[in-house]
């Protein structure tokens, strides 16, 4: 990947409102380096409910759709989310279907990358962890009053980080 398109990449990271919005830009310029830049066409899969995903897709452009069984209604997903994360973090199989709603552009970053781009940079496995957690407690929750809470621990987590 070229400097300038992993710039872009970096340059649109820092700009979502949503998901991991406390990573600084030396943490994003990592990811983009150390990451497998992954295109997925509107439709496509590519987390599988009860497949393993050995890593996690952090969205760049586009949005996609996370459908967890017994939910009702998907939660869209799009720049600067993760996806993935349960399997990653259970070390179990995805509790839920991914599908881009559109072109989504993402980054994979698997268990080995990720694992040793936190033993070398710590601080980024602190900005990095808490918000997958949340994610994690966010979607498998089916109450609605337990994610504001799950938020506030995220950002207490962080703080003492």
């Amino acid at each position: 990947m070229s400097k300038d398109t992993q710039q872009q990449d970096v340059a649109v990271l820092l700009s979502a409102k949503n998901g991991l919005a406390y990573l600084t830009a030396n943490d994003w310029a990592l990811i983009s380096d150390k990451a497998t830049r992954m295109q997925f066409k509107a439709g496509e899969q590519f987390v599988h409910r009860g497949k393993r995903t050995h890593g996690v897709y952090l969205l760049v452009k586009g949005t996609a759709s996370v459908q967890i069984a017994g939910h009702g209604t998907a939660r869209e997903i799009g720049a600067g989310e993760v996806c993935g994360e349960i399997s990653f973090l259970d070390e179990l199989p995805a509790t839920a279907d991914v599908v881009a709603s559109e072109a989504v552009l993402a980054y994979y970053l698997d268990r080995p990358t990720l694992q040793s781009l936190f033993e070398l940079f710590p601080h980024l496995g602190s900005r990095f962890y808490p918000f997958a957690k949340v994610a994690r407690g966010y979607r498998s929750s089916s109450s609605t009053q337990e994610r504001p809470r799950l938020m506030d621990d995220c950002i207490a987590s962080l703080v003492l980080a």
